[in-house]
């Protein structure tokens, strides 16, 4: 099993940054993707960002076009924690954030993610 807990969130004002943290322990894979997904109050569970481990070295990632330039993920390899650095929030960033890991390629898609952490909420008003 994997344990994810996400930390960081918050209420900021737009313009605002905030970094999420994502902590992993139990059982790693070395060949995973971590995924950030985001759930706003009636909507769908949408697809944010994701970095493949097995790629750590090249810092592949994949963002979704509504945060790209303005959320960057990043690792400590030591604290085995992936963060998401999200600049110049605007109040449809807002949502529950949520960690979640699979084994093997990147995927957009959260029915493919076996291991989810419990979300941080991340506010932003209009």
């Amino acid at each position: 099993q994997v344990q994810l807990v996400e930390s960081g969130g918050g209420l900021v004002q737009a313009g605002d940054s905030l970094r999420l943290s994502c902590a992993a322990s139990g059982r790693t894979f070395s060949n995973s993707t971590v995924a950030w997904f985001r759930q706003a109050p009636g909507k769908e569970r949408e697809f944010v960002a994701a970095i493949r481990t097995f790629l750590w070295a090249t810092g592949f990632s994949v963002y979704a076009d509504s945060v790209k330039g303005r959320f960057t993920l990043s690792r400590d390899i030591g604290k085995n924690t992936v963060y998401l650095q999200m600049n110049s929030l605007k109040p449809e960033d807002t949502a529950v954030y949520y960690c979640a890991v699979r084994q093997g390629t990147t995927s957009i898609f959260r029915s493919e993610y076996a291991y989810w952490g419990q979300g941080t909420q991340v506010t932003v008003p209009s």
